[in-house]
């Protein structure tokens, strides 16, 4: 498939993050773009006030006439996450159109490109994005790919004037083995996605051949510890060939000290708060590094860094309440979170609102989920979001609960959380979790703004 031939793009299931990334990509180069979801969300808002159509019910009928014949300058694009008898998605097999998976496009839009892919269990769309601020904030400037809404750029899809692309590579149903990149990041391999992959074994079995799939002359840049082949290593005080030191936070803020075989850069602020950032930064460091970044861009580059969405972002900030958000779904990710909300604000009582996402995730990690979420001081547990799945009888939201020692603990609905936090108001909040729990951000802001 020749990409430059395209003038019509279809998305089937265009308000996923990376969906809708390659909506506005093909929108961006003049293509006529159309899509279908199931629900209404402030991602979709934003394709449709863009020039964007998008329909909302599974109805063939609803495809535009344009798209009713498979010809070279059609394209149609699907994700995984669509469930099989989709309307729409069938639809477009009868007729003969070859489907592509969003991950085989953008593995056609990097070809031919100096690519830089992060990938990871957990910290790839933070280092990605990372790494993309950089590059355009230092003037080196980059096109990219990410797995999140920059809060620099308020997108997640950037466009270049140089042949350089980062890309987030998603290993969700192997999507990532579509790439060959320049330089790879693999930032994490925790077990994850066993629905997919069966075991952990097979997950790391993925990741190395994602490592192998680096062009000849390429660097692979991995977080010290991790099995894979011969590359750059990175750590927090640790041995590594990339080393993040001297960490402390002074006035609410992170600084660090970087250090590779040629290159130091001391005293760098970070932007956004929380060590596991330092060590993405560190990845990133290294990265920008090889592509010719100068250290005094680099350093200048962290410290304007503002984040991702839902990447622990500050929702309220004030004197008598902190409230973050963060997409952590996974125990190690929600570990993270936490250690950095306390060591940031060790004398505040910690209430945490958690989401569970995915049966498969709940049934296959339920220890690990309440050893962490016993770090909190009060939680509040909602029901698991489905997302793809149908429910496995017996995994609930009661199975985390039960496993758990805290005792100040207890499941509500969205809408009792609300209450909850209105009646208590507590002083540090943390909400976590990938399904629909950013519908609470708004209405708990408000919470806690309206004293």
């Amino acid at each position: 498939m020749e990409l430059s031939n395209i003038q019509r793009v279809y998305l089937v299931g265009i308000g996923g993050i990376g969906m809708s990334g390659l909506a506005r990509y093909f929108h961006h180069l003049g293509c006529v773009v159309c899509g279908y979801d199931k629900t209404h969300t402030a991602l979709t808002d934003s394709l449709q006030n863009e020039g964007i159509r998008i329909v909302f019910e599974d109805n063939q009928d609803w495809i535009p006439m344009s798209f009713q014949q498979p010809c070279d300058s059609t394209l149609v694009i699907f994700t995984p996450a669509i469930p099989k008898d989709s309307a729409i998605l069938n639809y477009f097999q009868r007729k003969g159109f070859e489907l592509q998976k969003r991950s085989q496009v953008l593995g056609l839009i990097s070809r031919g490109m100096f690519t830089i892919a992060v990938a990871g269990t957990h910290g790839k769309t933070t280092t990605s994005g990372m790494i993309a601020h950089i590059l355009k904030d230092s003037g080196k400037d980059c096109s990219a790919f990410l797995g999140g809404i920059s809060s620099n750029y308020q997108t997640n899809v950037l466009y270049g004037d140089n042949n350089i692309v980062v890309v987030e590579a998603d290993e969700y149903d192997r999507s990532f083995l579509t790439l060959n990149p320049d330089i790879a990041i693999i930032t994490s391999m925790d077990a994850d996605h066993l629905d997919i992959y069966g075991d952990h074994a097979q997950l790391t079995e993925s990741f190395q051949l994602f490592a192998s799939q680096i062009k000849q002359g390429g660097v692979l840049i991995y977080k010290n510890g991790l099995t894979l082949p011969r590359g750059l290593t990175y750590a927090i005080d640790g041995q590594a060939n990339s080393v993040a030191s001297n960490i402390r936070i002074e006035e609410g803020n992170f600084y660090f000290d970087f250090k590779n075989a040629s290159t130091s850069i001391p005293n760098i602020k970070m932007g956004i708060a929380g060590v596991h950032n330092i060590e993405n930064a560190t990845a990133a460091i290294e990265a920008a590094l090889h592509v010719e970044v100068s250290p005094d861009a680099i350093h200048e580059a962290l410290g304007s860094f503002k984040g991702i969405k839902r990447r622990f972002e500050y929702i309220v900030r004030n004197d008598r309440h902190i409230y973050i958000d963060d997409y952590a779904h996974h125990p190690e990710e929600l570990r993270a979170a936490i250690t950095s909300v306390k060591r940031l604000f060790p004398d505040k009582k910690l209430t945490v609102i958690f989401q569970p996402h995915l049966f498969t995730r709940t049934r296959d990690f339920v220890d690990g989920f309440a050893e962490v979420l016993d770090m909190a001081d009060e939680l509040l547990l909602l029901d698991i979001y489905p997302a793809r799945e149908l429910p496995i009888e017996g995994v609930t939201s009661e199975m985390i609960i039960s496993r758990m020692k805290l005792a100040n603990k207890r499941i509500c609905g969205k809408q009792e959380s609300i209450e909850i936090v209105k009646s208590e108001m507590p002083g540090l909040l943390l909400t976590v979790g990938a399904g629909d729990i950013d519908q609470l951000v708004e209405p708990l802001k408000q919470a806690l703004e309206n004293v």
